[in-house]
């Protein structure tokens, strides 16, 4: 709507914002905060403490779990940074036979529910007899993490200028020179964000995590769900609150890549 009809002047929209933005980012900020809570409540504030952070420092298997979900989220970052670099390469040129359907195969991920690509996979990997271990956890992570990983490629590519590779044809530059000196170093911030954005959902997966995950393949979020399953404690508040502050970081340093020299 135009500045002279703005949404705003429909009775209760603003109100009805301000409460669901309160709905869904009050109890965040409560969790934070009680993250610093000295007491061993996690619902009651009895002062300030940075004691919980201590512990989670601790913790040998929350260290464990981290490091197995850094290993994961790193591995399978890398693994579907590539592929949805060259996805994205290959549906840029010229037009094929099946284009539409290639296209539409990528970005399913993003539509199926957590829920089935999980039984999905874990069906799969009960049919060819693959143990559950961090190993499939991967195979799994780069499966979801990739169509996340080729969007902000594939939005930077098309909005890159074609006139420059012809140009650099002009100058006679080889298609392989034209790739580094040209279009990877134009991609590159379009690759980098599509690497921060897999990297952040895979550290932040639980639901397909848990059904493909084996024994001691334990990773972050799957502990804070068996810990929590035996009460919230302040030690839970803190690990919430870590991975939250990295979840922003990247998000927001994801979204200044995709959007630096648009």
């Amino acid at each position: 709507m135009n500045q002279r009809n703005p949404l705003w002047r429909f009775a209760g929209v603003r109100q009805t914002a301000w409460l669901f933005f309160l709905f869904l980012y009050l109890p965040i900020v409560v969790l934070v905060a009680l993250s610093f809570n000295a007491g061993q409540s996690a619902t009651l504030w009895t002062g300030f403490s940075l004691k919980w952070f201590a512990v989670v420092a601790n913790d040998p298997e929350i260290l464990r779990a981290a490091q197995n979900s850094l290993l994961v989220a790193v591995l399978a970052t890398l693994i579907a940074t590539s592929l949805a670099t060259l996805a994205a390469l290959g549906m840029h040129g010229r037009a094929f036979r099946g284009q539409t359907v290639m296209s539409g195969v990528l970005g399913l991920p993003l539509l199926i529910p957590d829920i089935v690509s999980a039984v999905a996979i874990l069906m799969f990997f009960s049919l060819i007899s693959l143990k559950l271990s961090l190993f499939t956890i991967l195979i799994a992570h780069v499966v979801f993490c990739t169509p996340f990983a080729y969007m902000p490629i594939r939005a930077r590519l098309q909005g890159m200028n074609p006139a420059l590779l012809e140009a650099a044809a002009d100058l006679y530059a080889t298609p392989r020179q034209a790739f580094w000196r040209i279009s990877l170093p134009l991609l590159m911030p379009g690759i980098l964000s599509g690497a921060m954005m897999a990297f952040i959902i895979s550290m932040d997966d639980f639901v397909i995590t848990y059904f493909v995950a084996g024994a001691g393949s334990t990773t972050l979020p799957i502990y804070i769900f068996s810990s929590i399953r035996m009460g919230i404690s302040p030690k839970i508040n803190a690990i919430s609150s870590i991975m939250l502050v990295i979840s922003i970081l990247f998000v927001a340093l994801s979204y200044y890549l995709g959007q630096r020299k648009r």
